[in-house]
């Protein structure tokens, strides 16, 4: 497949003249400065025409696009649930028109009832959610502990793999522990600082200004020199919900995600080892969202109405989301993640986004089949690096991910899509991003990324990571399979691959590297996702069908 694109490279540049197609930057430029307005459609933007390191999609459209209709494509989002009421993307989801609603029949026979916009794989039939559940390396140990303590098991890889995963949650809960101890302090010196300035304001209600103003008014007094300033800093940065929610989290990361004794299928109620136990779950699609908000964001950046004058632009009005709910807090069931993708294949999907990942992976092989199995029907998996800077060259047990070992590939329909900046400059790098010529297969915009919220403000900046980078991604499959139906998931992945903007110049992978490394070394391709570089190539090979 590769030699293909390298054959019709000149063929592209031929066709393509009339086009401003950029290949290679091998220059740093300029730092612009971004206004919030700016900021907001960064990732948008074109490398040439604004200075950005964007993938360019506005330029598609300006271009390319202007004059052309798609066809419906239907993209199914493996993640949290989704607001599928939300008001810039209501219209954008997709419907069973097989499935009769809410008639508790399992009208089209494909294993799950009332499945309308998709399914819920975290909950049951009562409609309760599993909000709180295991690391996988928590799993791990619970599968393991016995067996070789006993001495019954005697596989060396194996072994090897069970004392990585102990060592990895020895570090997670320890440092659990810390985040449990330290939140407990906030909320301490919160209501400390609270008590104290009670006095100063009787109803309890104050500003950050108010407090200056206190602390100008009583300059010599240094206990409410100290609290104000604290509370300050407590408005900021720990308001009470966040406090509240941060309780909660660490609470649980010590009751649940780390507690070897907890089975978080109790709620389910299905066998988590049997593949086969697919029984279980519910049609709700949108529940707990004030928890469970990952899903949003990731659907908002694929398919947010366009040209609607409210919120925020997506890829396309031809794309319809189908909403697989499979993560809460904690990390996802290999089980899960085969039959959704399972799911979506069998239910039409042409693109699937997972914007998951976890360190281990209990049953990789079933995940592999399920990748497998979307090969076969012609369905491109993309697939977010992970957050955590790992060179994934040297630490491979990152999931999921189509190889094993680092070796030969499973199939050639799944992308993995590592995090880029808005600077084109040595801090091009996302630094949280995992990275790695064998794993990661290109990069795309991850940080400073606005999209869709179900919270009441409906839309907000997120720091981005490595999810954002997978659905932008996501939404360049999903645009040229839109206007390419003929063009099949491998070439699109290839295409993708081989039409980004490859950056050659050195990026730091630490805020404080001294010593830098070319961006084009830290993926299989060494490239940014290009929308426009993409349609343009797409179109060429279409042609030549």
């Amino acid at each position: 497949m590769k030699n293909l694109y390298i054959l019709l490279l000149p063929f592209l540049f031929f066709q393509c003249k009339n086009y401003n197609y950029i290949s290679k930057q091998e220059k740093v430029i300029p730092i612009k400065n971004l206004s919030e307005k700016k900021l907001k459609i960064w990732y948008h933007k074109d490398i040439i025409d604004d200075s950005i390191p964007g993938i360019s999609l506005d330029k598609a459209y300006n271009t390319i696009l202007k004059d052309k209709k798609g066809k419906d494509i239907i993209v199914a989002v493996i993640d949290t649930s989704i607001d599928i009421n939300h008001e810039d993307l209501n219209s954008s989801f997709w419907t069973n028109i097989n499935e009769v609603p809410n008639n508790n029949i399992d009208d089209d026979e494909n294993g799950y009832t009332d499945d309308l916009q998709g399914w819920n794989f975290i909950g049951n039939k009562n409609g309760e959610n599993t909000l709180f559940v295991n690391y996988e390396i928590t799993r791990v140990l619970k599968k393991y502990n016995s067996s070789f303590l006993n001495n019954e098991i005697k596989d060396s890889l194996l072994y090897s793999t069970y004392m990585s995963a102990k060592k990895r949650y020895a570090e997670r809960l320890l440092s659990a522990k810390d985040d449990s101890i330290n939140i407990k302090n906030v909320a301490k010196w919160k209501k400390e600082s609270k008590v104290f300035l009670s006095s100063y304001f009787k109803d309890g209600n104050y500003t950050i200004k108010q407090l200056d103003s206190l602390k100008q008014a009583h300059t010599n007094d240094s206990i409410l020199q100290f609290n104000a300033l604290r509370m300050s800093n407590f408005i900021k940065y720990a308001p009470d919900e966040k406090i509240k929610s941060s309780t909660i989290q660490a609470n649980e990361r010590l009751a649940k995600l780390l507690n070897t004794s907890y089975n978080d299928r109790i709620i389910i109620n299905d066998n988590s080892e049997d593949l086969n136990d697919t029984n279980y779950g519910n049609n709700t699609v949108n529940q707990d969202l004030d928890f469970l908000e990952h899903g949003t964001l990731m659907a908002g950046l694929i398919a947010a109405k366009r040209n609607n004058k409210t919120g925020i632009n997506g890829f396309s009005n031809y794309i319809k989301i189908m909403a697989l709910s499979i993560s809460s807090s904690g990390d996802e069931h290999d089980k899960d993640i085969a039959l959704a993708i399972r799911y979506a294949v069998d239910n039409g999907a042409k693109v699937i986004n997972m914007s998951i990942g976890k360190e281990f992976s209990l049953h990789k092989e079933w995940v592999f089949e399920a990748l497998k199995y979307a090969e076969e029907k012609d369905v491109l998996v993309v697939s977010g690096a992970g957050n955590s800077s790992y060179n994934l060259n040297v630490f491979n047990n990152y999931y999921p991910n189509d190889n094993i070992n680092n070796g030969k590939e499973v199939s050639d329909n799944f992308i993995k899509v590592g995090a880029s900046t808005y600077y084109p400059n040595e801090n091009l790098f996302a630094t949280f991003s995992n990275y790695g010529k064998i794993d990661i297969d290109v990069f795309a915009p991850g940080t400073k990324i606005y999209t869709t919220t179900p919270s009441v403000e409906s839309y907000k900046f997120v720091s981005g990571g490595t999810s954002a980078s997978c659905a932008l991604t996501t939404g360049v499959a999903a645009l040229i399979r839109s206007y390419y139906p003929n063009l099949t998931a491998s070439e699109i992945k290839h295409i993708i691959m081989d039409s980004g903007v490859e950056y050659t110049f050195p990026v730091k992978l630490t805020r404080s590297d001294s010593i830098k490394t070319p961006f084009n070394k830290l993926s299989k391709s060494g490239k940014i996702v290009n929308a426009y570089n993409a349609l343009i190539m797409a179109d060429s090979i279409s042609n030549t069908k």
